[in-house]
């Protein structure tokens, strides 16, 4: 199984299939594939990001317990 990419991975290619997409040279066929091939990737770089905003609530929510005491 293939590791997942990091975030600013994701990032790295949306921007290369954006790119791509702009530049118009794509056949219609190419430019649907590339299109939902970004659509995968900003909902994993969703997830991710959802993924440790949580992290950060927990945490804050941690360090506020602290102080209290």
């Amino acid at each position: 199984m293939a590791k997942a990419a990091t975030v600013e991975e994701s990032f790295a290619k949306l921007d290369e299939i954006i790119s791509q997409l702009e530049s118009g040279a794509l056949s219609l066929d190419d430019s649907f594939k590339k299109y939902n091939e970004g659509m995968k990737l900003i909902k994993s770089c969703n997830q991710q990001l959802d993924k440790v905003e949580k992290q950060i609530i927990v945490l804050d929510e941690d360090k506020g317990d602290s102080d209290a005491v």
